[in-house]
């Protein structure tokens, strides 16, 4: 596997991209992965790929956020088939390399907790949200607890952000 930047010119892995990304985020991107790739490729945007053989398995990417010093981990997708290998911690470790590079000095993501795979799903979060925080459990899979693995830290919530009882948990990392 060869993890590297991504090859913009390159329509096959581009079409992988979004195909892998429709399957990763059916809700979000089941009707526009195509233009949503045509987003993540941005010239101002950084993106990174995993690539097994000729064909992409997993990608991530960076939007830069005040000016370059702060930039948003948005989106990482691995095959499921490649999942729980390293891979998503490869690519995320080889972009937050790369922003580094341009001036970045924090990376942070949100991590929608839409399907009620956290304790701060489903209840309401504006009163006594910091000790929530501080007892969040991971009821099933939700992917902050790999986030806090590779050096992330829960820096906030956004409540209600997908709706009553659907936060946004907000995730960042000094590179």
């Amino acid at each position: 596997m060869d993890i590297k930047l991504f090859d913009k010119s390159d329509e096959q892995y581009v079409k992988e991209a979004a195909n892998l990304l429709a399957a990763c985020f059916p809700h979000a991107y089941s009707n526009c992965a195509f233009e949503e790739m045509n987003v993540i490729l941005d010239e101002e945007r950084v993106a990174v790929m995993a690539v097994e053989g000729s064909h992409l398995i997993g990608f991530a990417g960076a939007i830069p956020q005040y000016g370059v010093t702060g930039w948003e981990l948005h989106p990482l997708v691995v095959n499921e088939a490649y999942r729980s290998k390293g891979i998503g911690s490869q690519l995320v470790y080889a972009l937050e390399k790369e922003v580094a590079a341009r001036g970045g000095i924090v990376m942070y993501l949100g991590t929608d907790d839409e399907f009620g795979k956290t304790t701060l799903s489903g209840i309401d979060l504006f009163d006594g949200l910091f000790e929530k925080i501080q007892s969040i459990r991971n009821l099933e899979n939700h992917p902050y607890e790999f986030y806090q693995k590779i050096g992330y830290k829960i820096v906030g919530v956004i409540p209600d952000a997908n709706g009553y009882g659907k936060p946004d948990i907000w995730m960042a990392k000094r590179i």
